[in-house]
């Protein structure tokens, strides 16, 4: 009878074994040229040169190793549509005067004369015209990133005095941060023309640094919403403004659901870090371990702080019930281009929109 027993449970063992490893087998890897066509299925009809995204769609997929998933593809599309409607370098409307009007905040700013700022305008570039003439006659961020950095290097004292003035700050099909570009350059598969800047403005470039701060992070979010906010907001906003609301909801403090956890440009506490405060007898944790810990806000290694797990224990106590674990940050986008008031949650909502389209398309 024993014997019969432990037969059977080494059989019941053996089938449970591979279950398991019927759910955890690897779908087999796609060809470049499946995942092309995969893409090419999924673009908007309209689209122009759809061979060419296709190839640098994939080749950026490749190069960093993530899935080229249906649900990442039409994440990464729907982001591109959004930002620039599938142009490498889209063209902005009244660039010219945003970009004066930027320069000129930016010298005050830093009080440097304005009768200074216009006089250097007012240099005659290597093609015969004036910085200011060019300027007035930009119609997209890479002709005027290129006109600024040439300005630089040419007015008397452009770099002491104008160097960080560059108002390009994003660019590119997917409008991605020229400074995450830049920290995300080890690895960058092409040859670089000149500067990590100037490949942010073409489609390989663009796409593969989109497709990073996309992308090229850890997260738990349940849909791809949240990863829209982020992308507008920064890496775990979505997941930060939840752990703000939970905050909120523990210690009675009003707080701004921006994302913010800490401000890492001053040892003084912000608005989160003292509302955390308020509750560090109930959560046993003292100042330094509570900011320690809110300084893993920028990775998925802070879901999984006491901080964390506390802090929503004691928030779902107060409030009765389970809180979300992602929330949309309420932030108000601020922008020389944007000319309405627009938030990160309206850009979620709308690049949301084009995935669920895209999602149809795959059907």
């Amino acid at each position: 009878m024993q014997v019969h027993r432990l037969i059977m449970s080494i059989a019941a063992l053996l089938v449970l074994a591979g279950c398991g490893s019927q759910r955890t087998q690897e779908p087999p890897a796609r060809t470049p040229a499946q995942v092309k066509a995969d893409i090419l299925r999924l673009l908007p009809a309209k689209t122009v040169d759809r061979q060419g995204w296709a190839t640098d769609i994939q080749a950026a997929f490749a190069a960093q190793n993530i899935a080229p998933t249906t649900q990442n593809l039409c994440s990464v599309l729907a982001v591109t549509e959004q930002e620039s409607t599938f142009q490498a370098d889209p063209t902005v409307p009244g660039l010219g005067k945003i970009a004066r009007d930027e320069i000129d905040r930016r010298a005050a700013k830093a009080h440097i004369p304005g009768l200074l700022v216009s006089g250097a305008l007012q240099v005659r570039s290597p093609n015969g015209k004036s910085y200011s003439d060019r300027l007035n006659a930009a119609r997209s961020e890479k002709e005027l990133s290129a006109i600024f950095d040439d300005f630089i290097g040419m007015v008397p004292m452009g770099q002491t005095l104008f160097a960080g003035f560059n108002p390009v700050h994003t660019g590119g099909p997917m409008q991605v941060s020229i400074d995450f570009a830049e920290q995300q350059a080890k690895g960058y598969p092409y040859p670089v023309d000149g500067s990590i800047r100037r490949e942010v403005f073409t489609r390989r470039g663009g796409m593969y640094f989109g497709i990073a701060h996309l992308l090229g992070y850890p997260a738990s979010y349940p849909q791809p919403l949240y990863r829209f906010a982020d992308f507008n907001a920064g890496w775990y906003a979505s997941r930060n403004a939840a752990f703000q609301n939970a905050v909120s909801r523990a210690s009675g403090i009003p707080l701004v659901l921006d994302g913010d956890l800490v401000r890492y440009d001053s040892i003084m506490p912000g608005t989160t870090e003292k509302a955390v405060r308020t509750l560090g007898k109930q959560l046993d944790m003292r100042n330094p371990t509570i900011r320690d810990q809110l300084e893993e806000g920028n990775t998925l290694a802070f879901e999984h702080s006491k901080l964390y797990q506390r802090v929503f224990e004691l928030a779902e106590q107060a409030e009765g019930r389970p809180l979300p674990r992602a929330v949309l940050p309420g932030i108000v986008l601020q922008s020389p281009k944007i000319t309405r008031k627009l938030t990160t949650a309206w850009f979620a909502k709308r690049v949301d929109e084009r995935y669920q389209r895209c999602m149809a398309r795959a059907d």
